[in-house]
């Protein structure tokens, strides 16, 4: 499912069509990137929690030629699903 499907899907489920759905969507998405880049822990009950991790700088390896190769230390954003969430995809794979 990608962005757009995503809105329609929602569109069908709450007043004010695909343009209210979009505003919502985009709220939603720009909050959470907001408070993860801030450094804050997004943490939505029963779905998942986003945060901000540091990686530290360490050597890795060129697969191509087994050559060492330094990687810098860098900031992602990690996703860890909840429980409920875990769940229900654990369910609908019987």
């Amino acid at each position: 499912m990608n962005k757009s499907q995503l809105v329609d899907r929602i569109a069908q489920q709450i007043e004010g069509g695909r343009a209210n759905a979009t505003k919502a969507v985009d709220a939603v998405f720009d909050a959470i990137q907001e408070a993860v880049a801030g450094g804050e822990k997004v943490t939505i009950t029963g779905f998942g929690v986003f945060e901000r991790v540091e990686r530290a700088a360490r050597t890795g390896r060129n697969p191509a030629t087994g050559e060492p190769v330094h990687v810098a230390a860098s900031v992602v954003p990690k996703f860890r699903p909840g429980s409920e969430f875990k769940a229900s995809v654990s369910a609908s794979s019987d």
